[in-house]
């Protein structure tokens, strides 16, 4: 895949993956890291809104638009959803990224619980190497972090991605 450091937060929805993967954005931050992210939709997604000038722009048949203002930009490409491997190349270098979902990808990560009620998919994915939960699951035998232990769980990932 790369040779960057990554690592990935899943889980079902509404498990916290977004508030997981946000509060360890702000921990690796507060620790001098460089940090990036993917987050993976399972719908159709669009930046941009319509009446605008970019928006114009891609509905007159553009393949690509870049949208530049003076703190960020974007780049819009048309095209069917590239692989993971695609996404990464096109990052500026970082110390870490995290990517939120890619629930079928290989990469290792850990999968966030919200209750005991909803399928694990630890026992079926041999990549998720980590728990985070708010009680102690008892379907395997990995490395449980209670959901709100970010400096424990940023400890883990940074031991696991070094």
């Amino acid at each position: 895949m790369t040779s960057q450091r990554l690592f990935g937060v899943t889980g079902w929805k509404n498990a916290g993956k977004t508030t997981l993967t946000e509060r360890l954005v702000a921990e690796f931050v507060g620790r001098g890291w460089r940090v990036s992210t993917i987050k993976h939709a399972h719908h159709d997604i669009d930046i941009d809104r319509p009446g605008t000038d970019s928006y114009r722009h891609r509905a007159a048949g553009a393949g690509e638009v870049a949208l530049v203002g003076g703190l960020r930009y974007a780049i819009m490409r048309e095209t069917a959803e590239p692989s993971i491997s695609e996404v990464l190349a096109r990052l500026a270098p970082a110390d870490l990224v995290l990517i939120e979902g890619y629930k079928r990808e290989a990469h290792l990560k850990i999968e966030v619980r919200a209750s005991r009620e909803a399928e694990p998919l630890a026992p079926v994915d041999p990549s998720i190497v980590a728990i985070a939960a708010d009680v102690q699951p008892t379907d395997c035998g990995l490395p449980w972090f209670r959901r709100d232990d970010i400096a424990a769980i940023a400890d883990f990932i940074a031991a696991r991605t070094g």
